[in-house]
């Protein structure tokens, strides 16, 4: 455990002091596009985020490659340079779109071939064990397709959540974490050193995220770009495949007792079935419904539009950073209740917790459409949005014309228009959050493709 600490803590710190110089780097090659109808920030802002993580990442398996435990992940397995290899071809491919603005089919072939050369340096999906049925043993095309698709939609899901400041990598960072206890997990208590591989992936890939975050929160100073959502994608799926295709269930020795045991005990077999897409359920499905709204509206699926899970978050009426923390909610109440299930799957105390956070969160996600009336007594306790100065009720009641009296033509309110409003300054340092609804433009008359 100390080896992936210790490699997490150099990954995040090479991420973090590198994260400063780039930004200035993105500044002068002009990494800065000019704002889109769909965005949220009101100052351009840099780009080419991905290259700190990138060399955080490559920090993290070299000082992983000198430790005396982790050196044998290099020795017995060639998947961490198969890693390596698909993150520098994808990781260019996004540094030429946070430059140039590249074709999205462009981006989807990228995506495709730094799959493929994963497949050829081993790191593919080879059996899958199936409830009910055990293990089925694939064959190499079948395999390739299967590693190719899962690469692929991992990918498009996380570039498809990053919108917010510290969105993406915050979610990515939740999602790995679970991971890697559920790796740990099985290579520690099992004693699988298949294992090993995805440890070390997730271990790292929190680190580039953790190194990151400080720089892209709210008000952010420098995006990730693709560069950045389509790197931490590509890693995550690399550990989602080994754990699930490389370890054998067999070599768990669980298929022993009754039936009813069997089926108890296979569950951590199970789980790399559902974890990996449970990790980025919500990411997955932003992803879905953003191909179902556009293609219902006859529209390409790669076109871009203010539609996703977080725009309508801000469009509700919650802010920011309330918004980012919502979404950080979700993705860890479904990461940690798949690892907490697949612990103990016969405990309906795992089932009622999650059950009742789901009810908190609900609560949370449709707060901005109640404004209750909070009593006098309970204005310390209630959020700021819901108090009612002393002050300003008395003089609500000084101001209150008598009925009957003709109300003054200086009493009489202005429209809530654009043209009565006065011009909100955003801060120099980065993005800001829109703030009222009225800001937004319309999701449909919104023709700007991403």
């Amino acid at each position: 455990m100390r080896e992936y600490l210790l490699t997490l803590c150099i990954t995040a710190a090479v991420t973090y002091l590198l994260t400063g110089p780039v930004r200035k780097f993105a500044i002068v090659a002009g990494a800065m596009p000019e704002i889109r109808a769909r965005d949220v920030h009101r100052e351009p802002t840099p780009r080419l985020g991905g290259i700190a993580m990138f060399f955080g990442l490559c920090a993290g398996l070299l000082v992983a490659d000198h430790m005396t435990n982790l050196n044998e992940v290099f020795a017995k397995s060639n998947e961490p340079r198969a890693l390596l290899s698909g993150a520098a071809l994808i990781w260019l491919i996004g540094v030429l779109d946070d430059k140039f603005e590249i074709d999205a089919l462009i981006k989807l072939g990228g995506q495709m071939i730094a799959a493929g050369v994963m497949v050829m340096q081993g790191l593919t999906i080879l059996w899958l064990p199936i409830p009910g049925v055990g293990t089925v043993a694939l064959t190499p095309w079948q395999g390739t397709l299967l590693t190719v698709a899962l690469v692929v939609i991992t990918i498009n899901a996380v570039n498809f959540v990053d919108g917010l400041d510290g969105l993406a990598s915050g979610m990515v960072c939740i999602a790995a974490a679970a991971f890697f206890m559920y790796a740990y997990r099985i290579w520690y208590s099992y004693g699988i050193e298949a294992a090993a591989p995805a440890t070390l992936f997730s271990a790292i890939l929190m680190g580039m995220c953790l190194g990151f975050l400080p720089h892209n929160m709210h008000p952010a100073r420098i995006f990730m770009g693709d560069s950045g959502s389509m790197l931490i994608g590509l890693v995550l799926a690399a550990g989602a495949i080994s754990v699930t295709g490389q370890v054998d269930p067999d070599v768990m020795n669980l298929f022993a007792g009754s039936e009813r045991n069997t089926v108890h005990q296979m569950v951590p077999v199970y789980i790399p079935l559902l974890l990996p897409l449970t990790i980025i359920a919500v990411p997955a499905a932003d992803l879905v419904l953003a191909i179902v709204r556009r293609t219902w509206r006859g529209q390409s699926p790669f076109a871009a539009d203010r539609g996703h899970l977080h725009h309508r978050l801000l469009e509700i009426g919650h802010s920011h950073s309330r918004a980012v923390l919502i979404m950080y909610f979700w993705s860890a109440l479904i990461g940690f209740g798949a690892l907490a299930y697949s612990v103990n799957s016969a405990s309906m105390w795992i089932v009622l917790g999650v059950v009742f956070l789901s009810a908190i969160g609900l609560a949370l996600l449709l707060l901005p459409r109640f404004t209750p009336r909070a009593p006098m007594w309970a204005q310390a306790v209630v959020p700021p949005r819901y108090r009612r100065r002393r002050s300003a009720l008395a003089a609500e009641a000084a101001e209150a014309p008598e009925a009957g009296s003709p109300q003054p033509a200086a009493a009489v309110e202005k429209p809530e228009s654009d043209e009565y409003r006065s011009p909100v300054s955003a801060p120099a340092n980065g993005a800001t959050a829109i703030g009222a609804r009225s800001r937004f433009l319309d999701r449909r008359t919104s023709e700007t493709s991403r």
